[in-house]
């Protein structure tokens, strides 16, 4: 195998919108801490559904491939 002849890699960093000025904050801006609350992570509360749907809809695309081989 060869090594590749250009220069830059395929990801590139992505551009940010500049920093709001200091002393102002944004009503949409979260904090990484702020994003995995108990009141808006469902998953935390009952991670037993998502469980149990995830193998149900293993079972019906199982059962899907199953019929399309036919």
């Amino acid at each position: 195998m060869e090594a590749s002849e250009s220069t830059g890699t395929p990801w590139s960093k992505p551009e940010f919108a500049p920093a709001p000025e200091s002393g102002t904050v944004s009503a949409t801006a979260q904090s990484p801490k702020d994003a995995n609350t108990a009141e808006s992570d469902a998953f935390a509360e009952r991670p037993e559904v998502y469980v149990g749907a995830a193998f149900a809809g293993g079972l019906v695309v199982a059962g899907l491939l199953r019929w399309i081989g036919r």
